[in-house]
Parts: C-alpha cells; structure tokens; sequence
C-alpha cells in the first residue's frame, strides 16, 4: 500500500499518530485494544439483529446482511469490518492510519475475508458522490476534529433510506471519571490518552450534526463490569452508547 498524507479538515495528526503507533496490537486480544475486542462481540449481535430487522432481512440466517453494501469508518486493524463481513455484507473500511490498513489487510487475507480497505477521510468519498446501505461511526466521533462537518460527510455517505450507527462516549462528569481516569489511569484499561474530555460527543451532538434527514430508530447505554470485565447494554447513556438512525427514503 501506497502511504499517502491524508489532510481532511476532520483529520487530527496526533490521533493519527496515536493509532499508528499501536497498530501492531490491533489482533492481540489481551492488548491495548482488549476492550474493542469485547465490545465488538457486544456490537456485532446488536449490529446483525437491529440492521436485519430495518431491511426486513432474516437475522437468524447464516449470512443475514448478505448484499447491503457497509462503509466501517475509522476501522483501525478490522475488528468490526470482519465481523460485519462474515455476516454477508459487502465492507469497504476505510482510515486515515496507513499503518491500521495494513494490519487490517494482512489479517483479512489470513482470514479468507474480501474486504475492501482504503486509505481516505470520509471527505473524499462524499465528495465523489460515494453511499452506502449502512454507515458505521463506532467509537470514531471522538477522535476527530470539526465534528459538525465530519457529520455532515458521513450523513452524505448514507443512502436515501439506509442507515447509519454511531458509537462513542457521552461528554458528562461520570463519562470523565468512568472512561477517562478509572478506565486509563487507575485501572490501565487502555492506554494514557486514548480519549480527551473536550472531544467527547453529546447525543445531541450527533443528532444537530447528522441533520434532520436522519429518524432515530433504536439507542442504548453500554455499561461495563469492573470485575470481570464484561459489557452489557444499558438504559443509562451518561457514559457509552450507540445511536442507530435511518436516513430518510425521500
């Protein structure tokens, strides 16, 4: 893979950076990345029962997204996007960290997977006119910058009547002390700086920059157990949560 400077208005450098610097721990479950190892298994029976139903697909099928066409925005080393991908659906991931593409493609092709990774910022496909079935944003709005235009691409990204799911942490006190100090400087869940409390995103947030074409259809907290290190879903979304939204037919 050819690495090119990707220079997106969305981009942060030290994000970039960041990832870069961890992508040879991506498939390493008791790595830095463990938590999305565990909320990927959360994510995906979320993912395959709440998107079978929207497109009045089977979910209990062995393949049930079979033909919806995926974009996996942010997709790091591929955890969700093969996930997704062994469901049926036809996955694009894309990134603006080379060096995550590069572990994603090595493990896809060990994998027997066909996903298509790209090296681009969700500007470059907007601007080409690019849409998919479903756009997935998880765990990605709190690591760039200019939120309300990041937004604002992705929503294009989604075709009429497609949909659209978004993962991140709520910015409120308990977010800060839960996810930030308890999860990486007390408990060293994840690496020192992974999240900063100015970029985490309010639902409304996400609703106001997605703009008023998108319906929501389902949301949910995601709580973790401190003892076993287990994720459920939750009522409470003054932490983690997942919006899922549906862009409208017209």
């Amino acid at each position: 893979m050819t690495t090119i400077q990707l220079s997106a208005p969305s981009i942060d450098p030290a994000e970039v950076a960041y990832f870069e610097g961890l992508a040879h721990r991506w498939w390493d479950p008791n790595g830095p990345f463990w938590p999305l190892h565990r909320l990927n298994e959360l994510r995906s029976g979320y993912l395959r029962e709440r998107l079978s139903g929207a497109f009045g697909l089977d979910p209990e099928a062995e393949r049930p997204l079979e033909g919806l066409s995926l974009l996996d925005i942010g997709c790091g080393g591929g955890i969700l996007s093969e996930s997704m991908a062994r469901l049926g659906a036809r996955v694009t991931g894309i990134d603006v960290a080379a060096k995550n593409l590069r572990v994603a493609g090595l493990h896809a092709g060990w994998s027997g997977l066909d996903i298509a990774y790209r090296h681009a910022a969700v500007e470059d496909l907007a601007a080409a006119g690019e849409s998919f079935d479903v756009v997935l944003n998880m765990e990605v709005v709190e690591h760039v910058e200019g939120l309300p235009n990041f937004l604002a691409a992705c929503a294009r990204l989604v075709r009429p009547g497609g949909l659209t799911a978004v993962a991140t942490i709520n910015r409120t006190p308990l977010a800060f002390l839960v996810a930030i100090l308890g999860a990486e400087y007390v408990l060293g869940w994840l690496p020192k700086g992974t999240h900063h409390y100015r970029k985490l995103v309010k639902p409304a947030e996400v609703l106001s920059g997605l703009g008023p074409g998108f319906d929501l259809r389902h949301q949910t907290g995601v709580r973790v157990n401190p003892f076993n290190r287990s994720l459920h879903f939750s009522r409470f979304m003054g932490v983690n949560y997942m919006l899922l939204l549906q862009k409208a037919a017209g």
